[in-house]
């Protein structure tokens, strides 16, 4: 029996890629985003914005129609800000968080009945590198993936005896559509930061542009979904692996000046 997989954020970047790997390999694909996919896809499409209740509240109505169980949920679903905290408007921080973190909530929320009903469940959530090492003038980006790696740990703890296992992708550098897709900060003419703004911009970019291809984060979202135990977070990518780890065993104080070094 195929295992339904349900992935939010699947008309680019990772939650596309992930969504059309999966599907290749025999899975019952159902993709949300709330846009149209950016080429054409092979997999069920539902129309859905994860920070809308009512769109929530319907897609569950459809999926009660179609399935009787979801086996395996990734969240996706992501955008990114940049700039200067004492510039950033609280709009701008409400949109990545609203979008980041209280929509993986939303959906995830609504879709743990139908995972119980499942006989291997799993909820696998995208989280980021930058979540375990804060990189300046994306403050709020680090913000909302140290958040779901929290939120992720959290879940696995309060899920554990409905045998529905949880765990965190850190991704590093990838090469998607989210470098031009991020909003440009707002830098006002008595700018006191120089140009520490715009060139840890450029340099985010650069890293992007450089980065892995989505379909590596897919192939290893593949082995977790067969994997018999799930481990609390998995990064991918041998230097991003280090990355973290360094981050975790050096002084604070070195790592935050390395960060500065590169990004600030």
């Amino acid at each position: 029996m195929s295992k339904i997989v349900l992935i939010s954020g699947a008309s680019s970047g990772i939650g596309l890629a992930t969504a059309n790997f999966l599907k290749a390999k025999g899975y019952k694909v159902i993709g949300l985003s709330r846009r149209l996919p950016v080429s054409k896809v092979d997999f069920y499409y539902i129309e859905c914005d994860i920070t809308n209740q009512e769109n929530i509240d319907n897609l569950v109505k459809k999926l009660k129609t179609l399935v009787e169980r979801v086996d395996v949920l990734i969240n996706c679903a992501g955008i990114g800000v940049s700039g200067a905290v004492e510039y950033s408007s609280l709009e701008e921080v409400q949109k990545i968080f609203n979008v980041n973190v209280f929509g993986q909530f939303l959906i995830t929320k609504a879709l743990i009945p139908l995972l119980r009903n499942s006989n291997s469940p799993r909820i696998i959530n995208i989280g980021s590198v930058a979540g375990e090492l804060t990189i300046p003038f994306q403050t709020f980006y680090s913000m909302t993936k140290a958040a779901i790696s929290s939120f992720s740990e959290g879940l696995r703890l309060e899920l554990a005896p409905f045998n529905i296992q949880v765990t965190t992708v850190l991704a590093g550098d990838i090469k998607t559509d989210f470098t031009k897709n991020r909003s440009l900060p707002f830098i006002p003419s008595e700018n006191k930061y120089g140009n520490r703004i715009e060139n840890s911009i450029a340099r985010m970019a650069k890293d992007e542009e450089n980065g892995m291809e989505p379909i590596s984060v897919s192939k290893v979202i593949y082995k977790l979904i067969n994997k018999k135990k799930l481990p609390v977070a998995k990064t991918v990518g041998l230097q991003y692996k280090l990355f973290v780890l360094l981050g975790r065993i050096l002084p604070k104080k070195l790592v935050s000046f390395v960060i500065k070094k590169m990004y600030g």
